[in-house]
């Protein structure tokens, strides 16, 4: 399986290494040199297009962050934050191989039981999902784009 495949995001200059067999990247968020898999080549892209796109300060966005859900450990692959400190946008990335299908949304939303956020995105590098969630009537709606950082 080649790891670097073409994905439905703009491609991006990374600074690619081998390192004993493996490939590597510069993560610009983790500052330090990540192991690419094919789950971690979307979520460079992804983390790339939401800085250059989308304009979200790359000083605000966290990856893999930790979570509990029902007393178990569970990791978040993006989350941004406002300048206040709140999430804005939960992003779950899978590889290119992984089906976005309704295990993966219900996936997500289990997740941010915990996260509470109003904006969430699923991709896996070819197909991208994003959903505005109404906490109140506890309903949820799918949009066509991400909005950009100022539209938030």
């Amino acid at each position: 399986m080649d790891l670097l495949v073409p994905l439905q995001l703009p491609p991006y200059p990374f600074k690619i290494t081998d390192q004993n067999g493996q490939l590597t990247l510069f993560d610009v968020i983790r500052k330090k040199n990540i192991v690419i898999t094919p789950e971690e080549w979307v979520r460079q892209h992804f983390v790339q297009y939401l800085i250059n796109q989308k304009h979200y300060p790359k000083t605000l966005i966290k990856l893999e962050g930790g979570h509990k859900l029902h007393g178990m450990a569970k990791r978040s692959d993006i989350i941004v934050y406002n300048p206040a400190g709140e999430k804005i946008l939960l992003v779950e990335c899978k590889a290119p191989s992984v089906p976005i299908d309704q295990k993966i949304f219900d996936q997500v939303a289990r997740y941010n039981m915990a996260h509470k956020v109003k904006l969430l995105a699923v991709t896996n590098g070819l197909q991208h999902y994003y959903c505005s969630i109404d906490f109140e009537t506890r309903g949820y709606k799918f949009i066509e784009e991400l909005p950009g950082y100022k539209e938030l």
